[in-house]
């Protein structure tokens, strides 16, 4: 995805941030559902991604489709993205499809929210993705059954949570997705850019901090303290020394990078550490 289309998701990405503390699988699951039902009738994606038509019409489309038969969030949500312009007709669909996920990955996330260090839930999560992987593609009878086109796919659910059993609810419900609407990839194709979208959140709260000396445990406490603060919520220090860098400290947390060219807040951590 990419150009018009690589935009509009990454604004119907923002906006989402705001639901997911209070996230829940139903949301994910009802996302799906509407993704299930768009890619079923070329029509409807087409009309849905139509240049021609306003995003007023296309929100007010989706509204008729889908009020009432879900929940208001997941209509918003929905009407949201086909207001906004794409550039092929797949490309919503691929765009609900990684709303819905990270709707799974926010509710791992908030299941650890309150732990040292916040990110175990994702942790697990990526686990459960991997270990469903690895079963797959040491099988190749598990292989074939998961890509038979005659069997259903609650039938194709049951055997992929026998491959792993432990698995968490959210695991299954991203499995369970991959196993019955692939969406024309391979199962464990999905699985696994299922497992890359994890993977780049839990990024989020992982802060790597360069420094040009190590640091005592009581400036190490008060970095921690500071970052904390500064996003909201605990986050893990990866600590490195880097004799390249001219004085002070560099700190990475997701996309964002705190540096001297970001004067406010890097004098606030030299304060935190004087």
């Amino acid at each position: 995805m990419a150009g018009v289309s690589s935009e509009s998701l990454a604004a119907a990405l923002a906006a989402l941030e705001a639901k997911l503390p209070g996230a829940s699988l139903q949301l994910a699951q009802e996302l799906f559902g509407i993704l299930g039902t768009v890619d079923s009738s070329a029509g409807l994606r087409r009309a849905l991604t139509d240049p021609s038509r306003s995003g007023d019409e296309k929100s007010a489309l989706v509204k008729q489709l889908f009020g009432g038969k879900v929940s208001a969030d997941a209509v918003e949500i929905a009407s949201g993205l086909a207001s906004s312009r794409w550039a092929s007709a797949r490309d919503i669909g691929d765009a609900l499809e990684t709303l819905a996920a990270t709707v799974v990955i926010a509710v791992a996330e908030n299941k650890s929210a309150v732990s040292a260090s916040g990110i175990s839930g994702l942790e697990a999560l990526e686990n459960d993705l991997f270990t469903f992987s690895q079963a797959v593609d040491s099988n190749h009878e598990v292989q074939r059954a998961l890509s038979e086109p005659q069997a259903s796919p609650a039938a194709k659910i049951v055997l992929a949570e026998k491959l792993v059993p432990g698995a968490s609810a959210e695991a299954k419900v991203l499995i369970g997705q991959a196993v019955s609407q692939p969406r024309g990839l391979k199962v464990t194709r999905l699985v696994r850019r299922f497992a890359e979208l994890a993977a780049k959140r839990q990024q989020r709260w992982i802060a790597t901090v360069g420094v040009t000396r190590p640091l005592t445990e009581t400036q190490i406490g008060r970095l921690q303290t500071a970052l904390n603060t500064l996003y909201g919520r605990e986050l893990k220090i990866n600590m490195s020394v880097d004799p390249e860098l001219i004085g002070g400290i560099r700190v990475q947390v997701g996309d964002e990078v705190v540096d001297a060219s970001v004067a406010a807040r890097l004098g606030q951590l030299h304060r935190q550490l004087a």
